[in-house]
């Protein structure tokens, strides 16, 4: 199968805005995923998805591939799922996010050979352990319970299961991390769901797959990353990409 991966990379993030044109490193953030996610041996074609002109001409001076989309997508994926469209070479499709510096190209890689040998599943993701009870606690961490078989039951911001506690092994619930790989086919039919009320609770666009009878794989990793949503976190980040 042929994969191509797509980052979304919007302007106006709302906890950190223009976030994808931070360069304190002498990187563009956005330059950062790019870079990691080009070392995979699996992706064949990596584009970035964008609403602004300013985030055309980042991306044209390092080289990058980049497409101007819709300013009125609700998600990501549906970003994403524009971009696919023009991509009909393609089989597999990843969404890594543009606010995802420290994904490791190896993970991507799993999440393709996952689908190519998954046929139950049109749906990856990657999960790792919880760390801590404070992130276990965190509303801001996504949780994810995994069945025999390493697919996804739940994804929720609350501590579960009741009474869980972090480094339990095996894990009673991992980590999520946002990053996906889809079936081309897939990710196009599930832009055109409705909502589920679940989604809305949560905030959690994945459970509106689930809701609507879609199998997620979740492949365990034990690499985690700093997904940069504060600037706190583009601090830290910096604080490790300059050592």
């Amino acid at each position: 199968m042929r994969a191509a991966a797509v980052i979304p990379a919007r302007l106006g993030s709302t906890r950190l805005p223009e976030k994808a044109l931070l360069r304190e490193t002498g990187k563009y953030l956005v330059e950062h995923v790019w870079e990691r996610v080009k070392r995979s041996r699996r992706i064949e074609r990596v584009v970035v998805a964008t609403d602004h002109e300013r985030i055309v001409r980042a991306v044209r001076s390092f080289g990058g591939e980049v497409a101007m989309t819709s300013p009125d997508h609700a998600s990501g994926t549906d970003r994403v799922a524009e971009v696919a469209r023009t991509l009909l070479d393609h089989d597999i499709v990843l969404n890594v996010q543009g606010d995802e510096p420290e994904i490791d190209a190896d993970d991507l890689d799993r999440l393709v050979d996952g689908l190519e040998r998954e046929f139950d599943c049109s749906i990856a993701t990657l999960a790792t352990p919880v760390k801590s009870d404070a992130e276990l606690r965190s509303e801001s961490v996504v949780k994810v319970v995994l069945d025999a078989a390493g697919r996804a039951l739940l994804f929720t911001r609350s501590v579960v299961p009741h009474g869980a506690r972090a480094g339990v092994e095996p894990p009673e619930a991992w980590k999520h991390r946002g990053v996906y790989a889809f079936r081309r086919e897939m990710l196009l039919e599930i832009c055109s769901l409705p909502p589920a009320p679940l989604e809305q609770l949560e905030r959690l666009e994945q459970l509106r797959w689930l809701f609507h009878g879609h199998r997620i794989r979740a492949i365990v990793t034990a690499r985690d990353g700093i997904g940069i949503d504060t600037r706190e976190d583009y601090r830290r980040f910096v604080q490790g990409a300059v050592r």
